[in-house]
């Protein structure tokens, strides 16, 4: 697959998935504007990476559940690049509380950002595309636990739920513009993101639970991202892709103490 003379943006890409996004598409010569919210280090790395691709690279601090700095992050990208032809929705923040405990703070902004930041990103990309007349395709990076449930990340577990609904029915709305939109169910994931909950130990242990025998890997999320992307996979819109290592399988599902 090459992207080269198309333009990108993935939210939440210096680090896990959405860096595995941004690189495979810097492989491919896309040009890729690079949404971090604290981690500008490692999203100049993420910059580099796409640079060896031979596109171009911008790096956009933001918060994406700040509607105003989402759009013009999207308008940045537009100038910088001449378009946006290609958005990834894949920012995110979690805690992990049981509901009848749970800090509402930090239940906010998991549905600000996993929730309204989704949405806005969604929405202002669609716009420009439609403005450039151009068609387009996005990405929506969601979960597994958006159909199943994981106690402790009920507000996690609801912003997934959402935004899949929102995803679909953005299909429908932007197939007159040829937008397709697409969405990534990605397992248990080895991202920086999963330290935040488990131990290296713990996260080997549960690894070795899963039918698969291992955790995901970011590349691997990010290649699909691609196919989905790419001019290859043009009749597909609506649709949901699962990138698991079979953690949706109703054996696994049922058991208890796996992660996500």
């Amino acid at each position: 697959m090459s992207f080269s003379g198309r333009n990108a943006l993935i939210t939440g890409a210096s680090r896990g998935i959405g860096r595995g996004c941004a690189e495979e598409l810097g492989k491919a010569g896309a040009n890729v504007a690079i949404n971090y919210h604290s981690h500008s280090g490692e999203a100049d790395e993420v910059a580099s990476a796409v640079r060896l691709g031979g596109g171009r690279a911008i790096t956009l601090q933001g918060d994406v559940s700040n509607r105003e700095r989402v759009e013009e992050m999207v308008a940045q990208t537009a100038a910088e690049f001449g378009s946006l032809d290609l958005f990834v929705s894949n920012a995110v923040y979690s805690d992990r509380q049981l509901m009848l405990g749970s800090d509402l703070d930090g239940f906010r902004r998991t549905i600000d950002v996993g929730m309204w930041g989704a949405f806005y990103g969604v929405r202002a990309a669609a716009m420009q595309m439609v403005k450039q007349g151009k068609g387009g395709s996005i990405v929506v990076i969601s979960s597994p636990h958006a159909v199943i449930p994981f106690p402790t990340a009920m507000a996690y577990n609801m912003a997934k739920a959402a935004i899949d609904h929102m995803a679909r029915t953005a299909a429908i709305e932007l197939a007159p513009h040829r937008i397709r939109v697409n969405i990534i169910h990605p397992g248990w994931i080895d991202t920086p993101g999963e330290r935040k909950f488990y131990t290296e130990e713990q996260l080997a242990a549960g690894a070795a639970t899963l039918p698969w025998k291992r955790l995901g890997r970011p590349d691997e999320i990010g290649k699909a991202v691609a196919y989905v992307l790419s001019d290859a996979a043009e009749y597909m819109t609506g649709s949901t892709l699962t990138i698991d290592g079979g953690v949706s399988l109703p054996w696994w599902s049922t058991r208890s103490g796996g992660g996500l």
